[in-house]
């Protein structure tokens, strides 16, 4: 299994249950460097959804209290580890990846820094577990991914918006049933 994609690099390879048995080994590693409980540290994205192509990059989530109380003190413990803060402006998460060297051209692990069970912790579980349970979805989903690739192998930010209407639908089904 190799994981890892240049800047801006956008492929998709097969599914491989190594993926879980990485995050389970890096999850560990988290536990041990940070002291978070494992329950607050989850596999998510498309690695996380067995049989799905998915891009060589393992996403996970990470629970804490308080996003605003997120001191260097962690941000440290996680450097540790070998992952590092990104630039990256999303509401509600602070984004950190793991590197394959330290030219820091090539990225395998992303961290999802949310607040541990709010919304955003609720909405990345479920589409998660969706996906896994719904054979129709998976399938429409890699569909809105390839869709994508046979016009593109760049772009990693246009790829993830042709995949938000269909992510979106997917999360509305959160309340609705």
């Amino acid at each position: 299994m190799k994981l890892g994609l240049k800047q801006d690099e956008v492929k998709i390879v097969e599914y491989t249950p190594e993926w879980h048995e990485e995050f389970i080994r890096v999850k560990e590693e988290l536990v041990d460097h940070t002291g978070l409980d494992g329950k607050r540290i989850e596999h998510i994205g498309s690695t996380a959804i067995e049989g799905m192509s998915a891009k060589p990059i393992l996403d996970l989530m990470v629970g804490v209290d308080d996003l605003r109380q997120v001191d260097k003190e962690l941000l440290q413990a996680f450097q540790k580890a070998g992952f590092l803060r990104l630039k990256v402006e999303r509401p509600g998460e602070i984004v950190l990846a793991k590197f394959t060297d330290d030219t820091y051209q090539e990225k395998t692990h992303f961290i999802h820094l949310v607040e541990y069970r709010k919304e955003l912790w609720g909405k990345l579980i479920f589409f998660r577990d969706y996906l896994n349970a719904e054979e129709v979805a998976r399938k429409e989903y890699l569909a809105v991914k390839l869709a994508y690739l046979k016009n593109s192998a760049t772009g990693i930010n246009a790829y993830t918006d042709s995949k938000e209407a269909f992510v979106r639908d997917i999360v509305s089904k959160r309340f609705s049933s």
